[in-house]
């Protein structure tokens, strides 16, 4: 098995710092926003409903869940996060956990949401057998992923700045690819090796509205994890060019004039358990 240990400590305390986690949810997030009423329509949350809402963030999909009638448990590993969820959904209950070891008895919920949550897991197959676990017979599960460049030019620009002006000497620790379960070929096997079928996958043509053309930079060095460790350390002239050449690549994509549209689409993948 690979040796994520790094990349787990990395996202752990990049994630719970404060101010990473407040300038996620005030502008990074707007994408994210977007994709809550497909997470609820895929697991089809209802009143009655017990609900898991695995690295919950700042609660967009807990409150989503919240809003179809369900109730709702959260876990992050994130106590900045957590803090944020439980002001979205003060009827919620969020506790500090691990997804891939889950703190709850067996067949406990009806359904289970993780937004955005499984490129920041080192294995996310144990996730979903931990998911499988709690979930009752026929319970239902949906995560989302950011989907790769091309199609993404948010992720797109970005990382291209980064080859193009960025320091060869800063690098992230070995990780699992960012966008790895959001290709069928990936989710639907791993998925079906924890006991779930019926796997399905939409696209959500997610995007930020920006009226500053570099702000897709400042939204991945602010509010990211892995963003900020790649984009943080470089020089001073080498931050600045690739800034730079974000703004310009938006331009010569999206328009000369704001708003700039800046497609940052996502995956969203939901199976129910079947064994």
């Amino acid at each position: 098995m690979d040796d994520f240990g790094a990349f787990s400590a990395l996202e752990q305390q990049g994630w719970s710092d404060d101010a990473t986690a407040s300038a996620y949810a005030s502008a990074f997030a707007d994408a994210a926003l977007q994709c809550v009423p497909a997470m609820v329509a895929a697991v089809r949350a209802s009143p009655g409903d017990q609900a898991l809402d695995l690295c919950c963030g700042h609660g967009i999909v807990a409150r989503g869940l919240a809003d179809a009638g369900a109730t709702v448990t959260g876990i992050d590993f994130s106590p900045a996060m957590l803090e944020l969820a439980r002001k979205s959904v003060p009827e919620g209950t969020f506790r500090k956990a691990d997804a891939t070891a889950l703190p709850f008895d067996d067949a406990s919920f009806d359904v289970i949401t993780i937004g955005f949550g499984v490129p920041h897991l080192p294995h996310p197959p144990h996730c979903f057998a931990e998911a499988r676990r709690v979930l009752r017979p026929g319970g239902r599960i949906a995560f989302s992923v950011w989907q790769a460049p091309p199609a993404s030019q948010a992720f797109g620009f970005v990382f291209a700045a980064v080859a193009a002006h960025g320091d060869p000497s800063v690098s992230l620790p070995p990780a699992p690819g960012a966008h790895d379960y959001a290709d069928p070929d990936v989710a639907g096997p791993a998925l079906h090796e924890a006991g779930f079928g019926d796997v399905k996958l939409e696209t959500v043509d997610s995007h930020w509205m920006v009226d500053d053309p570099c702000a897709p930079y400042d939204y991945f060095i602010e509010g990211t994890v892995r963003g900020s460790a790649l984009l943080r350390p470089q020089p001073e002239t080498n931050r600045k060019a690739i800034r730079e050449f974000v703004g310009k690549r938006v331009i010569e994509a999206c328009g000369e004039t704001a708003p700039w549209r800046v497609a940052i689409p996502a995956a969203i993948v939901s199976a129910r358990v079947v064994n």
